[in-house]
């Protein structure tokens, strides 16, 4: 968790300085300062979540059925690495919506309320539990069945309200 939230925050840190960056040669009158920005800003979607989570919640059910050593290719170079990623696109967000506010866009941080971040948060918290699912046979194969049923769920069904 410590190591969660400290690259959370350093990804934050990093994305709010560049994006601060290209705000200041934006206002000094460079025309890449906004290209900078926009690169930035495209960078992570809320929508991208959706087919990460699918990816996440597939790999979570692998580690959850797979025999321990098969259990933990799978873990450390398949699941781990999506949540890394998911975890730095959901920061780098944060920290260009925090930039925005800074900078006197007031409603920067009501992008941040997008329901489709949830998605986001599932995966960090699948992933800090994913060891505490494994251990018992009783919730190895509860959290087998939620992870395919989150899988199939994210690939296809619309989540159109």
């Amino acid at each position: 968790m410590n190591r969660t939230a400290s690259a959370f925050l350093l990804v934050v840190a990093l994305t709010g300085v560049l994006c601060a960056l290209g705000f200041a040669l934006q206002i000094k009158g460079y025309g890449f300062g906004s290209l900078g920005v926009a690169r930035l800003d495209a960078l992570a979607d809320a929508a991208t979540f959706i087919p990460l989570a699918a990816i996440y919640a597939f790999a979570a059910a692998l580690v959850a059925i797979l025999p321990i050593r098969a259990a933990g290719f799978v873990h450390a170079n398949g699941a781990a690495p999506i949540y890394s990623a998911s975890l730095v696109l959901l920061a780098s967000v944060v920290g260009v919506q925090a930039t925005r506010f800074a900078f006197g866009d007031r409603s920067a941080l009501w992008a941040l309320i997008d329901w489709r971040f949830v998605f986001a948060a599932a995966i960090v918290a699948a992933h800090l539990s994913l060891d505490t699912l494994r251990r018992n046979v009783l919730l190895r194969t509860l959290s087998l069945i939620g992870f395919v049923a989150a899988a199939l769920a994210c690939l296809y069904w619309t989540f159109r309200f």
